[in-house]
């Protein structure tokens, strides 16, 4: 069998002139151009793609500050078929950036307005794009059709289109970037993790065709793999003009050895820290200084005494121990797959792991010791100087080297061999009640279409089972309220961080104050009646008030699937 094509799709956006972005759409496949109608190979079925057109709005550019930058009423028509591959964003101020946010679609005010205002060259034009179906139905978002050989070899046809409100899609892609003229960014389209991550889709098993009609198995797995096919690849600048925010590795040493970060590739690339370059030595002295308990006050307890290994870097326990049996106020979250986030901590008060990592350390409730004196308990053992100066230029310890070492092994903790990660890669099976989980997960619930699904996936989609987004989830509110402590927005009170459902069957007891100590327990919750308030999350908000309702059957299903998220090298001590 041959091995699955990848289908790439990259957009190179040039600053022009001050104020305007210049976006060409180039299809690839396998670093060569895309031809339409050739064949591809995804696991054991040969097919072709005939058309692939799409709408995009609602962009925006995130400063380094954090402050989002929205280029309002801009949307984009892309058409491989027609060679309609460029087009202009204006109103774009130059600045540092860390992060490119579009939706696929438009939004529903957009979606359902008289198409017929639009002039004839306007993207949103339907006898331009022949993307509408009428004036009530709105826009296709996606169109992705072709051909495929059925199991008797007949070739077939199939449609797939994303569409409706429900539909409606946005991705952000972290990555820092400078904007300025001829600034280039390429983001990259991946139409084999469209189709295959994390919901592989078949189009013998799963169906040809979808009109996008609300609770459609095939489009919700469609949506649940937008995030995982977008990926911002690479910046580039004109050879005669760098940009003047160039970052410079920080103590890079004369010798040193660089890490090789191990990921899937069915996984986006993350946005690794350019001025922390991974090296061996570093990793080694972060994991050095993670299982040292002098970073306490007490000197009996460290990073690893929260974080276990085997527990997927938790403790289990609903709320951790400090120094002296502290009781903390949150529940201790796990540390894999850190590299995909840009937020941390359950509230997100922290946007780098350096920061994070040195915010316990600190904590009164946790290791309650001050940075000079941990730098001072360091500097008189000749091992750690030795090996500061094997992971750093200059012999000063300082708080900052500890923290960008601790960064650098917390990178490197990942988890992407999970026995579903297997099955999807065709070297596993999942059983039946394990497949009828992830139907359940993957599918909306959408009583008027006939579709009961768990609806999980619209917080919990993507390679990482998380949108690394804040959500209130029902829980009965406590003093805690979450995200409001740090943003002062009302919108965000009670909200807490997605966790990755990853290596979830290990991380008990669940949510931010551990209040659930099974997984039964958790989807009881989400199946059931909940807090409804004002700022409950509108995915959970569209349901019943009563709840899901899930039958044993199904509650029972979904516990099996999650638990096929599990890595095995987190019950293995390294």
């Amino acid at each position: 069998m041959k091995a699955p094509l990848c289908l790439m799709i990259l957009c190179m956006i040039s600053l022009l002139q001050a104020g305007q972005l210049r976006i060409d759409m180039v299809h690839n496949h396998e670093d060569q151009s895309l031809r339409l109608h050739s064949l591809r190979y995804k696991q054991q079925e040969v097919y072709s793609v005939t058309r692939l057109s799409y709408l995009l709005s609602n962009f925006s550019i995130q400063r380094d500050t954090g402050e989002w930058v929205e280029l309002k009423n801009q949307y984009a028509y892309i058409d491989e078929g027609k060679r309609r591959t460029r087009f202009f964003l204006k109103d774009v101020p130059e600045g540092s950036y860390k992060s490119i946010r579009f939706a696929l679609g438009v939004a529903k005010a957009t979606n359902h307005a008289d198409p017929a205002q639009y002039s004839a060259d306007h993207p949103l034009n339907p006898n331009l794009n022949q993307l509408h179906w009428n004036w009530s139905g709105g826009y296709i978002f996606l169109a992705l059709e072709g051909r495929y050989r059925a199991e008797d070899q007949s070739l077939q046809g199939f449609v797939y289109h994303l569409a409706n409100d429900n539909n409606f899609s946005t991705i952000q892609l972290p990555g820092q970037f400078v904007l300025k003229q001829n600034t280039g960014l390429i983001l990259g389209m991946d139409i084999a993790k469209l189709l295959g991550q994390p919901r592989a889709l078949s189009f013998i098993k799963d169906g040809s065709s979808t009109h996008s009609h609300a609770g459609d198995p095939i489009a919700s797995s469609l949506i649940a793999n937008l995030q995982s096919s977008f990926s911002l690849l690479s910046v580039t600048y004109p050879k005669d003009e760098m940009p003047t925010q160039a970052v410079t590795p920080l103590y890079l040493p004369e010798k040193y050895t660089p890490y090789r970060f191990a990921m899937s590739k069915r996984f986006p690339r993350p946005a690794l820290p350019r001025d922390n370059p991974l090296l061996e030595e570093r990793v080694a002295l972060g994991k050095k200084l993670f299982h040292d308990t002098r970073l306490s006050r007490t000197n009996a307890i460290s990073c690893a005494s929260c974080h276990h290994q085997e527990r997927a870097f938790t403790d289990g326990v609903p709320l951790s121990l400090g120094v002296e049996q502290r009781k903390g106020k949150r529940n201790s979250m796990p540390l894999f797959n850190l590299a995909w986030k840009s937020s941390f901590f359950w509230d997100g008060r922290a946007d780098s792991l350096r920061m994070q990592a040195l915010m316990p350390i600190q904590d009164h409730l946790e290791m309650d010791e001050s940075l000079e004196n941990i730098v001072a308990k360091l500097g008189q053992d000749a091992s750690y100087q030795e090996a500061f100066q094997q992971a750093f230029s200059g012999e000063e310890i300082t708080s900052e080297k500890i923290s960008l070492a601790l960064e650098c092994f917390l990178l490197t903790l990942t988890s992407y061999d999970s026995k579903f990660d297997r099955a999807m890669a065709g070297k596993e099976q999942l059983t039946e009640q394990e497949q009828r989980g992830m139907k359940l997960f993957f599918t909306e619930y959408e009583p008027r279409s006939g579709q009961y699904g768990a609806d999980c996936f619209h917080c919990h989609g993507g390679a990482n089972f998380s949108d690394h987004q804040f959500h209130n989830n029902g829980l009965k509110p406590t003093a805690d309220l979450g995200r409001y402590a740090i943003t002062q927005l009302d919108r965000d009170k009670n909200s807490f961080s997605t966790p990755s459902l990853r290596n979830i069957a290990l991380t008990a007891p669940y949510m931010h104050d551990g209040r659930f100590s099974t997984l039964e327990e958790v989807i009881d919750h989400y199946s059931g009646p909940m807090h409804r308030s004002e700022n409950l999350d509108p995915n959970l908000a569209k349901h019943p008030g009563e709840g899901l309702q899930l039958s044993d059957e199904d509650k029972a299903a979904l516990v099996a699937f999650l638990k096929t998220l599990s890595d095995p090298k987190y019950t293995t001590p390294r």
